[in-house]
C-alpha cells in the first residue's frame, strides 16, 4: 500500500509540494589539500518533495546527536540517505530554492518514499 501516495494530496492542500534537486553521495575522493577527504556526489535528480518542521521527538533525536542549525524534515518519493559508514558515504545533498541542505539522518525508509532530517548548509545567495 502506498501510504505516502494516499496522504500527500491531503497534506498538499495545506503545504504544497516543492521542486527539489537531490544529489546522492557516492563517497569521497582524497584529492583535497593535505589529502583531506572531499565528498563526491552523483548527478542531480529533480523531484517534488514535502518539506515540514520537525516533530518534538525528531528534535530530541537531533539534540541527542548534537545536531545544530536550521533543520527540517523532508518527504521524498525515493531514497534519501545520511551517512552510511560501511559504504564510506556521507549524506545526500538537497537543493531547495538555491539553498543547499545536507541529509544527516534518514528518519523513515519505505519502498516508495523516505523521510529525512536535513540541515541547512548554504543559504541562497
Amino acid at each position: 500500500m502506498d501510504l505516502q501516495g494516499l496522504a500527500n494530496p491531503l497534506v498538499e492542500s495545506v503545504n504544497p509540494n516543492i521542486l527539489v534537486s537531490i544529489q546522492a553521495s557516492t563517497g569521497y575522493t582524497n584529492t583535497g589539500p593535505g589529502y583531506r577527504q572531499v565528498p563526491a556526489y552523483a548527478d542531480p535528480v529533480q523531484g517534488f518533495a514535502q518539506v515540514q518542521e520537525l516533530t518534538s521527538s525528531e528534535l530530541r533525536q537531533a539534540e541527542g546527536m548534537n545536531i545544530q542549525g536550521v533543520m527540517r524534515a523532508i518527504y521524498f518519493r525515493g531514497n534519501l540517505n545520511g551517512v552510511i559508514r560501511p559504504d564510506s558515504k556521507g549524506g545526500d545533498l538537497v537543493t531547495i530554492a538555491g539553498q543547499i541542505w545536507l541529509v544527516v539522518k534518514t528518519l523513515e525508509l519505505w519502498p516508495t518514499f523516505s523521510k529525512a532530517l536535513i540541515v541547512l548548509q548554504e543559504p541562497a545567495s
